[in-house]
């Protein structure tokens, strides 16, 4: 077939279009307002992407065109949805594309409100090491793995399940049209409220999909009140895990820096020793659900686990350090969620206890632009020494209560955390221009954070430089 992406720089649809290239189809796509690392990953990946859209980029013999779920996007406007619809060619989204062509082949589906891309990712990444063709489709860069998506020769697929809606005349999850043999369920907080208004409307699609599960099914499920709540009705073999004492996998012995160490402990007491270079202990969590997944399944030995997770360089925007000369460290975060944001910051407050986190951020997520979300600024940054805030973009506002960027900045500024409006890229530099060089900065978003996630770590290094980057504190979080 030959299949047209229309929003392809999203990070589903490039991992959609890298699987569909490998099963053998014919791929292009095109998108706008795009930004890296999606655009130029995008970019790199050889076949023909179009930088605006227009009717003009659809291929004469066009059998499919995948249209994505942004916004920004127009939906039926589009000018090539326009287009495909006049010609007769059939217009779907990428989950059906996918969910379609993997409907025979043994999926796993990793879902939860975090930790699904870098779980997804690590599971993959284990998995290829392992000498293991299984396909996958992350919805982040990897540097530990070729591409976002990969068709695999072997029954296995790892698909990144997003709870958030097909499209908007969609309202199904995701997720569910992924047809899953097993479900890794990382965690379950409130999210996506311009979709999900209440908690039980949240939590309901988590429901159904455990309950897609078939009889020989496995659900690996972190231990959590809310999951332990829906996780009895999917009816089959469940397994858990935590970072604390639990009746199925966790971590002792956790010993937090530059490279981190802890026993993973197995249901029947026996110990493997693993390492990792990933920080904050949320990722500690990551690594215990996804060892118990692939143990359990007997996907890979332990030596095959133990060499994979030391060997994974996690994935970008994930608290990847983009200085190299400068004494004060610049680290990428993504902050789409509550819960994510906060993950950051705590991995930063516990890694370097003794310097000032200084966070600049960018409300860019739905979520963090509604007036229903307002509460998550009262402890969101809690532990920051001071706090930069980006205005939040526009696109999208009349589909949810859209608040303001005065409203964002008054209710951190009630919290006592110092905190300053940014409106450009200038005024941010200026505003850390001024540092006593002890802190670390955090760029915190799931946007361009007005590109100083590319500009800023330049300026660090020239401004900040002449000292030797800080290594992580070594923190002992558990004995033996």
């Amino acid at each position: 077939m030959r299949i047209h992406f229309t929003g392809i720089a999203g990070a589903g649809m490039g991992a959609a279009a890298v699987m569909m290239r490998e099963a053998g189809h014919e791929v292009s796509g095109s998108d706008e307002d795009v930004f890296p690392p999606m655009s130029t990953y995008v970019e790199g990946l050889g076949f023909p992407f179009h930088r605006r859209f227009d009717a003009a980029n659809l291929p004469h013999d066009l059998d499919v065109l995948v249209l994505g779920a942004s916004a920004k996007l127009g939906g039926e406007s589009n000018a090539e949805v326009a287009e495909a619809r006049r010609r007769g060619v059939r217009v779907t989204t990428f989950p059906e594309l996918v969910g379609q062509a993997t409907a025979g082949r043994r999926n796993t589906v990793v879902a939860g409100s975090f930790g699904k891309s870098t779980c997804t990712a690590l599971m993959a990444h284990v998995l290829r090491e392992a000498g293991h063709d299984a396909g996958w489709m992350v919805g982040a860069i990897s540097p530990s793995l070729p591409d976002t998506g990969h068709w695999g020769a072997a029954a296995e697929v790892v698909l990144e399940g997003d709870e958030y809606i097909v499209a908007p005349t969609d309202r199904r999850s995701k997720f569910l049209l992924y047809h899953p043999r097993d479900v890794l369920l990382t965690s379950l907080v409130h999210d996506h409220v311009n979709v999900f208004p209440t908690f039980a409307d949240y939590e309901a699609p988590f429901r159904e999909l455990l309950r897609l599960l078939p009889a020989d099914g496995l659900l690996v499920a972190r231990e959590h009140p809310a999951i332990r709540a829906i996780a009895g009705e999917a009816g089959r073999h469940i397994v858990w895990y935590d970072t604390a004492r639990c009746e199925g996998w966790w971590a002792d012995g956790v010993v937090l820096g530059e490279v981190t160490h802890f026993s993973l402990v197995r249901p029947d007491g026996g110990r493997i020793a693993l390492s990792t270079s990933l920080l904050g202990e949320h990722n500690i969590e990551n690594i215990v659900g996804v060892s118990a997944y692939l143990l359990e399944r007997g996907l890979v030995s332990e030596s095959a686990l133990q060499a994979g997770v030391a060997g994974f360089a996690g994935i970008r925007r994930r608290l990847d350090r983009l200085t190299s000369r400068s004494a004060v460290p610049v680290i990428e975060g993504f902050g789409s969620s509550y819960e994510k944001a906060r993950s950051a910051i705590e991995a930063l407050l516990l890694h370097y206890p003794h310097r000032p986190l200084v966070v600049v951020f960018e409300p860019h997520t739905f979520s963090w632009r509604s007036r229903d979300a307002l509460p998550w600024y009262d402890t969101v940054f809690e532990g920051a020494a001071q706090v930069l805030i980006v205005p939040p973009p526009t696109h999208g506002a009349s589909t949810h209560h859209q608040a303001s960027f005065e409203e964002i900045l008054a209710r951190v500024a009630a919290t006592g955390v110092p905190v300053q409006g940014v409106r450009s890229a200038e005024a941010a530099v200026l505003a850390l221009a001024g540092l006593k060089g002890d802190e670390v900065v955090l760029l915190l978003s799931s946007g361009p954070l007005l590109g100083l996630p590319d500009s800023l770590p330049a300026v660090f290094d020239d401004v900040y430089a002449g000292a030797r980057p800080p290594r992580p504190a070594a923190v002992q979080v558990g004995a033996t």
